[in-house]
């Protein structure tokens, strides 16, 4: 079996839950040295003293600030790190998120290293880590550097400007308020929140096609304690919840958990489940709650008492259901919810699913991603979907600088990268890459006085970077290979329909080209490619759309023949009877995929009907 055949099986037991590289310690060394790290750890003291300046200051200790003000402080600079909770982590220890999404290239080894790879090994180089292990391993790491200030229960309350320029921030703590002037910013929160406080246009959710309101199911994580590890394995055996597999530290599968359990909650669901085993302590990633507004804090806030209370009647039913729960209990409840996706800045250059499904590299990349493209489920009655799993494709520098503001480079899962690109780049370990990436570009940025765009277009400087990046450990190196349906006269086509999420290839990555258009298929996917593209034009053409969306499905599904498919578009774009050498003549078709569909009795295939909906798209975008 293929290594990504393998990891696809995986996949599919734990409903994208996790693409981890599935290992606990490496071995009796590493757990030696993990136990070390905590034995030594103490909680940071709230500073009282900061300097009046600082060369790179870096907003939020989630891991990508960590790696951001880490990698700053190597290459030189004075560096500020400024974190409101009292310790390091963020999403991972607050949060309690202590599954690794481990992305993997095509050679099948990590592409997260560098700063992040650090990291790893200092909680042992597993798929999981304990909490405390974590928030150790970034104090140790932060500690470690001479050049650079930890400033902890420390609250942001204004980015200082000049015109269109960050220059200072407004700080607060304890011991008052006071104001840091900085050479250089790296917001590095998970909602892009001092970004944001410094004017950076940015968009929420889905709103880059036409989905403004998606809101991806957030999590509370479910920590439990006195659970009978050996009964779990069992349990799996059995398949009594359905396929699943057990290691001595993780467990994940159990996919019929999805059916068996009734939530008490209203827009709760419980999926299988994605178990960590820590000692004797016990972390599931599988409480989904939804309709939560993850830049409202009174939302977040009733999501986490719902999550409480869920987590209350989920024990009961794995108690009296699920052998090895019976004297499980609740071991704590993490102070913060797992949110997947809020904002997302306009960048330099806005990471298109396009370069994702092309496992495309860049002239100025400064890591790779390679996490499958996971789209959560936004409601209860829907399980989300993975739209392709790519190999490995770049990061350019260009995506961490937002448009309009100086001074300020923005990483992690609201750094610029469209809504559904982020579906893989939000994982951590990516985001400590673009992390490393920022801090090391801020230092060099800083030694040539130049601006953070003006960097972004030097491509001799780009090259400096990329050598000091690859001189930390990271994983720069340029790379060739290839993507699905590669240099098909519809490649372009799927490309588009990619970019609006149009087309899932799944872990597969298979699109079934070659299977018979419908005319359901044809109409759902046309009027997708008008409100996604376009939502003006949706507006104008709303009613028609609706009218011939209602008209086709009143009748049964059938092939799609060409000449239906032109009366549709002539109905909609133009008027009723038009022919389909009058619709090509009037642009509406690409000359392409005019060469290659001419018959007005042909039959088409998905390939055909993909070619034509992507043209639709490239006739009305904006």
């Amino acid at each position: 079996m293929g290594k990504r055949l393998i990891w696809v099986v995986a996949l599919l037991l734990i409903g994208a839950a996790g693409y981890w590289g599935y290992q606990s310690y490496n071995n009796k060394q590493d757990k030696q040295e993990v136990e070390n790290l905590t034995q030594g750890y103490e909680k940071p003291s709230v500073q009282s003293d900061l300097a009046e300046q600082y060369d790179v200051i870096v907003i939020g200790g989630e891991p990508e600030g960590v790696a951001a003000a880490v990698s700053a402080a190597r290459n030189g600079a004075k560096t500020l790190l400024v974190e409101k909770r009292a310790e390091l982590g963020g999403l991972f220890t607050y949060g309690m998120l202590n599954f690794l999404d481990i992305p993997q290239g095509e050679d099948g080894k990590s592409v997260s290293r560098g700063i992040y790879g650090e990291w790893h090994k200092l909680v042992g180089g597993g798929n999981a880590f304990g909490i405390l292990e974590a928030k150790a391993a970034f104090q140790k790491l932060v500690d470690d550097e001479p050049n650079l200030t930890l400033a902890t229960e420390t609250d942001v309350v204004k980015s200082v400007m000049a015109r269109n320029k960050v220059t200072a921030v407004r700080l607060k703590n304890v011991n008052g308020e006071f104001e840091v002037k900085g050479k250089a910013f790296i917001d590095a929160t998970q909602d892009a929140d001092f970004a944001t406080m410094s004017n950076v246009p940015y968009f929420t959710g889905g709103e880059d096609i036409g989905i403004k309101d998606k809101k991806m199911a957030v999590t509370l994580m479910i920590h439990l304690k006195n659970v009978d590890w050996k009964k779990i394995k069992e349990t799996a055996k059995s398949e009594k919840f359905g396929a699943a597999e057990v290691t001595d530290s993780v467990a994940w599968g159990f996919s019929k958990l999805h059916y068996d359990y009734e939530p008490v909650e209203e827009n709760t669901r419980l999926r299988g489940l994605n178990l960590v085993k820590i000692d004797d302590e016990y972390y599931i990633n599988a409480l989904q709650i939804f309709g939560i507004d993850g830049l409202d804090e009174a939302s977040k806030q009733e999501a986490i008492e719902k999550g409480k209370r869920e987590t209350k009647h989920i024990l009961a039913f794995l108690q009296k259901e699920f052998p090895g729960f019976e004297n499980a209990e609740i071991a704590s409840f993490p102070t913060e919810l797992y949110v997947r996706e809020t904002r997302h800045i306009w960048a330099e250059y806005q990471l298109p699913m396009a370069d994702v499904w092309t496992n495309k590299d860049h002239w100025d990349s400064i890591g790779f991603g390679a996490y499958p493209v996971d789209v959560q489920a936004q409601t209860p009655q829907d399980y989300g979907y993975v739209l392709s799993d790519p190999k490995q494709y770049a990061i350019p520098f260009r995506s961490l600088v937002p448009k309009g503001i100086d001074g300020l480079l923005v990483v992690g899962r609201s750094a610029g990268f469209s809504s559904l690109a982020a579906g893989s780049a939000r994982v951590v370990p990516t985001g400590m890459v673009t992390g490393e990436a920022a801090g090391a570009a801020a230092a060099l940025a800083l030694e040539q006085d130049l601006s953070f765009r003006e960097l972004s277009k030097d491509k001799e400087l780009i090259k400096t970077l990329r050598n000091t990046l690859e001189k930390q450990g990271a994983f720069v190196k340029h790379i060739e290979t290839d993507y699905p349906y590669q240099g098909e006269w519809y490649d372009e086509s799927i490309q588009t329909l990619m970019n609006y999420g149009l087309v899932v290839g799944g872990y597969s990555n298979e699109l079934k080209v070659d299977e018979a258009a419908t005319r359901h298929s044809f109409v759902n996917m046309l009027k997708g490619a008008v409100y996604r593209a376009n939502p003006v034009v949706a507006k104008e053409l709303g009613d028609k759309l609706e009218a011939i969306h209602a008209e086709a499905f009143s009748t049964e599904n059938g092939p799609l023949e060409l000449n239906e498919a032109s009366s549709i578009l002539a109905k909609l774009f133009f008027k009723e009877g038009e022919s389909w050498g009058t619709i090509v003549e009037n642009g509406l078709i690409a000359p392409q995929t005019a060469d290659h569909i001419k018959s007005e009795n042909h039959k088409l295939q998905l390939k055909e009907m993909y070619a034509i909906c992507a043209s639709v798209i490239e006739y009305i975008k904006e």
